[in-house]
């Protein structure tokens, strides 16, 4: 019932706590009242491994066969969310003439790997989860790699950050989580029952936690200013969504899987973008704020999204005994 009620009404409760981690210190029984958005923000690192650990947790082992016999197909979409969304980005930034902060905001979006919740909502839009797990993890595994390189080409001048040391945390925020995860539910059945059971809930409330201690961290950076991000912000987002469809289109893939490849792409992990820019762009803490709208933003047009795709298939389009169906599935992702 529990889960049911998060999976159903996940954007409500998304909604709920962001508003209540913008307001805290407003509320007034809540003045004198440790806030723990503020305390969770710093232990972002910690929150994201922790979703990571129970993505790699959740990773059926036909997920990495099917994976690696559709490797083309993975390697496609990869590579359509690697060109598309950094492109998007720089386009944006340059379209808009944002300043420096905001303008490198942008682009960290662009370049971060997939969102967490990429794999949730391709289950609840009735894509094929199998693609979206295959594309999640090989976004995942190859952030420590892409991200700083990304960021190196788009931004181009000389910036306070040591790309050795970001690709360092990438490897050990993102990437080990899943590994270590995928292990130990390979040698012990009590983790893996354990896993299938409360995972997708630990996931989508950690996830939910996530955006929320994000939007709580830069509540004091939010003004009137902040209104130019929107456009430029939507535009990424909604380019994406579009720049998932049209690779689909060229890779000739199946509609569940380009509902897959639409909602990876146009959902970026901007929690993870916001922590990597508190952790090396401390000069210019608007950066952050890029990430923080970001976070909430795709994810809420992602809930429109698959419920648009929900309305438009019915239950029996979706074949039999395909993981995208299963409890037991990957219902979060990266």
């Amino acid at each position: 019932m529990f889960r049911k009620a998060l999976t159903r009404y996940l954007l409500v409760w998304l909604t709920l706590t962001c508003v209540l981690a913008f307001f805290w210190e407003d509320i007034h029984f809540l003045e004198n009242v440790w806030d723990p958005f503020k305390i969770s923000a710093r232990f972002t690192q910690v929150l994201i491994s922790i979703a990571m650990l129970v993505i790699g947790s959740l990773l059926p082992l036909e997920e990495i066969r099917q994976v690696a016999r559709d490797w083309p197909k993975i390697i496609g979409g990869t590579a359509t969310q690697f060109i598309t969304m950094p492109l998007l980005a720089f386009a944006a930034a340059e379209l808009f003439g944002l300043d420096k902060p905001y303008y490198i905001g942008m682009i960290l979006v662009g370049c971060v790997p997939g969102a967490m919740a990429s794999n949730l909502l391709t289950m609840i839009g009735r894509g094929n989860v199998s693609y979206s797990v295959g594309l999640t993890t090989s976004s995942t595994l190859l952030s420590p790699l892409m991200v700083p390189f990304l960021l190196k080409f788009f931004l181009k001048e000389d910036l306070p950050v040591d790309f050795s040391e970001m690709a360092l945390t990438l490897l050990l925020t993102v990437v080990c989580p899943v590994i270590v995860g995928f292990t130990l539910s390979r040698l012990s059945s009590l983790w893996k029952r354990c896993a299938d059971f409360s995972g997708e809930s630990i996931g989508n409330i950690v996830i939910i936690w996530i955006i929320a201690a994000v939007v709580g961290a830069n509540r004091h950076t939010f003004d009137s200013s902040v209104l130019v991000l929107i456009l430029p912000l939507l535009l990424i987002n909604i380019g994406g969504y579009f720049g998932g469809w049209l690779g689909g289109k060229i890779l000739r893939i199946d509609y569940r899987m380009r509902r897959a490849l639409m909602i990876e792409v146009g959902m970026q992990n901007a929690g993870l973008g916001a922590f990597l820019a508190r952790n090396y762009f401390q000069d210019t803490p608007q950066t952050a704020l890029c990430c923080a709208l970001y976070t909430f933003g795709c994810m809420f047009t992602g809930i429109i999204l698959v419920q648009i795709f929900r309305a438009l298939t019915s239950p029996e389009d979706q074949p039999s005994g395909d993981s995208s169906t299963g409890e037991g599935t990957s219902g979060t992702g990266t």
